[in-house]
């Protein structure tokens, strides 16, 4: 391929390149799906396509997800729908219609470890339904109608840990035999199927399994027998609602059969007294019993039995009515944890579990206690205590005076509305306290001694109007606190003294505020709380925070509820500017415009920042100039109208942007190309219009694939009116291309064509171009110098090239000048210094009567040889005066001269001297160079221009 004038194809194609320049930066939106956003968002896709009435599954999920949710949908056939998806982990399929799915429908989900299939409509499970799936550990296939499993459907499951077959019509427990042969599996639901007898002599099995869990619920067993050691490992059996009306007999010959049993749970089953008992003399290694909604059998004496348990060391007992059944439990003198949450007891009678000596965990949640039980004071080994959710009203010094192993305290969600000092005075070990949703109006001095091992103290959402200073004092080993509460009206000076370990606050700042938080030098997280009212000045956080020394916070939240009236709460400057540690800033309904631009100076370490409820509509970039680390931006109801700012903020690490319920109508999505990290994008309710201003954005949801746009496709349009309602994405926007397009196309057509016309010219044309370049400038020159020079100072300008110079002086000079006496032009005598060449030439020529051309090789390659013979022919055809003598001094052929057409003009229009010709007789050529020199000016086209004689 020749070379086109210089410009190579990769030339060409540059230039096409910048034309038809496209915006590289990737972004998608799902029509279907949305992607859930973690804190720290990484390469990881999880999907969210649940609940939208799909019929299929979108063909548009990314391939590198690794969690898809497709529950609650219309789906009814799964087949190829997953291909390619070799990274997906988790699979949510329930609650479909799901009637069949193909074999090998998932061969590509190598990666898949948890599939939920229940609710659905699946009858059969065939040979290579599950194939690909070697390192699934969770199946789920409950609530289905599955009656039939092929012997080989799960060969693939080699890492299966836990199925769910219960809910299905499965009816011959011979149906799971493949099941118990898997060599990982774990734990196995077949409740409330069809199964009339589970017997292991059915079960023919190459070896034991490796089985730790069975629930064999809700089904109308005639027969429980295991017979055979096929359960080695076997740890727990659900038998909740198990049984028929007449009972279930309950066969184990064996106890050593089931010798690693320590779990067993029991809800309602269909069963005499006298077969529970049996079903529990059978379990010699019990050590963990569920009993729930078994009511009737306590009242015929089933505590005897399961309190002379000897292994049993957990006991639960919610969803019961004990009343006063609890006193038949102290003969359980050997538990280590009791649960008798829900169990709608008023009061725990003296005696219940006085003697549980070795109790260290209780639970009475959720029941009606008016008081702590009197028996929790002689519980010395008890370690976790909870009583949340009931009634109780007052704490006294005795309710805990032996409990002093106990470590967390739960007593949240009650009627408590004051505390003794002397109430925990006794729990030295306490770490961990609830306190929260309760009455309490003051906390009078409780934590200014005791619990000096406290770690975890939450007072939130009492009726604590004033904080005391030193009310914490006492609780030097605490590390997270929370007295958030709307009833707070003042906070004292030195409340937190002496909490030097606090790591965490959540504190309600009240109107009336004290510096308090000196001494918090470990302190990585606080969050402020403030309410705005009608009597609120905004002094607070101004006046005092410059007293807070927060020089290793990590996580500062500041969020005001209520309406400003005007004030302004700013956090200042300064506060931030000790925070040099900060990594995650919130400010919600705080303030009233946009910071100041060096507000984060010195938080280099930022990368969360939120700004909620505030009139940021001022925003410009360099509020973020100088936090390039930032990677999470949330500026939800901002009153933001534009995205200008993001153009030169520097977010070049920016990966989530929530921009949602502000007021922007136009995007430009070429912000979008300062963020190169972005992976997440949340533009929900905002009022968006859907015209060509926005086709831009509308292209660039549709066509590219790194930044997720969040529910992009449930945009709604605000304008104009008549197309309020509709969707964005669906708005076509082909006219907005087609002006634009055809414009582009002819610009980049007339570049094409000149591009090659240009490489053409310049490859065959170009020494004629390059002549008639300096013919124009030769006219130019001769059209006004003309009129200036009126009287020749020379008879002739003699052009010549420098390797021409020897002949002109040793044989030209010594005629003309010497001999012949005529006065000659040379340029390297008589041109002007300093003056411009090329005016030089031209005075020259014009100041001249003659030119005499000494035409050579090296005279046709010079570029100032050619300019003056231009302008010397130009002066011979405009003035038609005969001022030109061509003398050659070697024979040129004329297809060398081809390039300079003009002189190839003249040559063949006029006569010429060739010095070759006249070697033998010198004399001759120098005597008609000087007939040529005393010719007449005047020239017509049959004038010899040597001779001055007119031709025929």
């Amino acid at each position: 391929m020749p070379n086109m004038g210089g410009f190579s194809p990769h030339f060409i194609f540059g230039l096409l390149s910048l034309l038809l320049h496209t915006n590289l930066l990737l972004a998608y939106s799902l029509k279907n799906c949305s992607i859930s956003y973690r804190e720290n968002p990484s390469d990881d896709v999880s999907l969210d396509c649940s609940s939208k009435k799909l019929v299929a599954i979108p063909d548009d999920i990314p391939k590198n997800a690794v969690s898809v949710l497709l529950f609650n949908n219309l789906l009814e056939r799964i087949n190829k729908g997953f291909s390619g998806m070799s990274k997906l982990r988790n699979l949510s399929l329930y609650s479909n219609h799901i009637t069949h799915v193909d074999d090998g429908s998932f061969i590509d989900l190598v990666a898949l470890e948890t599939l939920r299939m229940s609710m659905n409509k699946l009858t059969n499970l065939t040979c290579n339904m599950f194939q690909g799936l070697s390192n699934l550990t969770l199946l789920d296939l409950s609530d289905n109608e599955i009656k039939f499993i092929h012997i080989s459907a799960f060969q693939f499951l080699t890492s299966l840990q836990i199925l769910d077959l219960g809910s299905n019509k499965l009816q011959e427990v011979t149906e799971i035999q493949p099941v118990l042969q898997l060599p990982q599996i774990q734990c196995l639901h077949i409740n409330s199927n069809k199964f009339s007898s589970f017997q292991t002599k059915n079960l023919l099995l190459n070896s034991s399994s490796n089985l730790r869990v069975l629930d064999i619920s809700s089904n109308e067993l005639e027969r429980f027998s295991i017979t055979t050691p096929i359960f080695p490992y076997l740890q727990r059996i659900q038998l909740s609602q198990t049984g028929q009306g007449p009972g279930m007999k309950w066969n184990i010959p064996d106890k050593s059969f089931l010798r690693n049993i320590t779990q067993l749970y029991l809800n309602n089953p269909m069963l005499s007294f006298k077969d529970i008992q049996k079903v529990l003399w059978s379990l010699d290694s019990l050590m963990h019993l569920r009993l729930n909604y078994m009511t009737r059998w306590f009242n015929k004496g089933l505590f005897a039995t399961v309190c002379k348990m000897p292994t049993l060391r957990r006991l639960e007992l919610f969803y019961n009515h004990l009343g006063n059944l609890t006193l038949q439990l102290s003969p359980c003198s050997d538990l280590r944890e009791l649960d008798l949450s829900l169990t709608t007891i008023t009061e725990l009678p003296k005696g219940s579990i006085q003697s549980m000596k070795k109790l260290h965990a209780l639970s009475l949640e959720s029941n009606l206690l008016t008081k702590v039980p009197d028996d929790i004071r002689t519980l010395a080994s008890l370690e976790i205590l909870s009583m949340m959710d009931n009634l109780i009203s007052d704490l006294t010094c005795e309710d805990f005076v032996n409990t002093t192993n106990l470590t967390k305290l739960s007593l949240n969600t009650n009627h408590i509305a004051k505390l003794n000092r002397c109430a925990f005075e006794n729990l030295t070990n306490l770490k961990i306290l609830d306190l929260s949703n309760n009455l309490l109006w003051r906390l009078d001095g409780t934590f200014k001694t005791t619990l000096q091992k406290l770690e975890v103290l939450d007072i939130s959402q009492n009726s604590i109007a004033i904080l005391q200073g030193g009310d914490f004092q006492g609780l030097q080993s605490l590390k997270l606190l929370n007295v958030k509460s709307d009833h707070v009206t003042r906070v004292k000076r030195r409340t937190f003294k002496g909490l030097h370990n606090m790591e965490s606050l959540i504190v309600s700042l009240p109107l009336e505020y004290e510096p308090s938080f000196n001494g918090l030098h470990h302190l990585k997280d606080l969050t402020i709380h403030f309410k705005f009212t009608d009597t609120f000045r905004s002094s607070s956080l101004n006046d005092v925070v410059d007293y807070i020394p927060f020089k290793s916070l990590n996580r500062f939240t500041v969020i005001c509820s209520g309406y400003h009236y005007g004030f302004p709460l700013d956090v200042p400057i300064g506060m931030l500017h000790d925070m040099q540690h900060l990594e995650d800033f919130t400010a919600v309904n705080v303030y009233l415009q946009a910071p100041e631009c060096d507000t984060f100076q010195y938080n280099y370490q930022l990368k969360s920042l939120t700004f909620a409820q505030t009139d940021l509509s001022d925003l410009g970039p360099e509020l973020f100039q100088t936090i390039p680390n930032l990677q999470v931006l949330n500026l939800t109801q901002c009153k933001l109208k534009s995205l200008d700012f993001l153009v030169q903020a520097n977010l070049t690490a920016l990966k989530y942007l929530k921009l949602s319920y502000n007021e922007i109508t136009i995007i430009n999505e070429t912000a979008f190309q300062f963020l190169p990290s972005l992976t997440y994008l949340d533009l929900n309710n905002n009022p968006f219009t859907c015209d060509c201003s926005n086709a831009g954005f509308i292209q660039w949801v549709k066509k590219n694939s790194q930044t997720y746009v969040v529910n992009a496709h449930q945009y709604t349009c605000s304008f104009p009116v008549a197309l309020q309602g509709s969707m964005l994405l669906d708005i076509d926007v082909q006219s907005c291309w087609m002006v634009d397009s055809f414009l582009y196309f002819i610009s980049s057509t007339c570049l094409v064509v000149l591009t090659l016309m240009t490489s053409f010219f310049y490859q065959f044309l170009r020494w004629q171009l390059v002549y008639a370049f300096h013919l124009l400038l030769a006219f130019l020159y001769d059209s006004r110098k003309k009129k200036k020079v009126n009287r020749h100072q020379f008879d002739a300008f003699v052009s010549y090239n420098i390797h021409d110079e020897e002949w002109v002086f040793q044989e030209m000079l010594p005629v003309l000048e010497g001999e012949q006496g005529w006065r000659l032009c040379l340029h390297h005598r008589d041109f002007q210094p300093g003056k411009p060449i090329i005016e030089n030439i031209t005075d020259a020529i014009y100041g001249s009567r003659k030119t005499i051309c000494v035409i050579s090789r090296h005279y046709l390659q010079s570029e100032w040889c050619s300019r003056e013979i231009q302008m010397a022919s130009f002066r011979l055809f405009d003035e038609k005066k005969d001022v030109l003598i061509l003398l050659f001094l070697e024979e040129i052929p004329s297809h060398q001269l081809a390039p300079h057409f003009r002189m190839r003009k003249l040559i063949k229009k006029r006569s010429y001297l060739s010095w070759p010709q006249a070697a033998q007789h010198p004399g001759l050529f120098w005597q008609n160079v000087q007939r040529a020199l005393q010719t007449e000016d005047t020239l017509n086209e049959n004038t010899d221009p040597l001779t001055g004689e007119r031709g025929c």
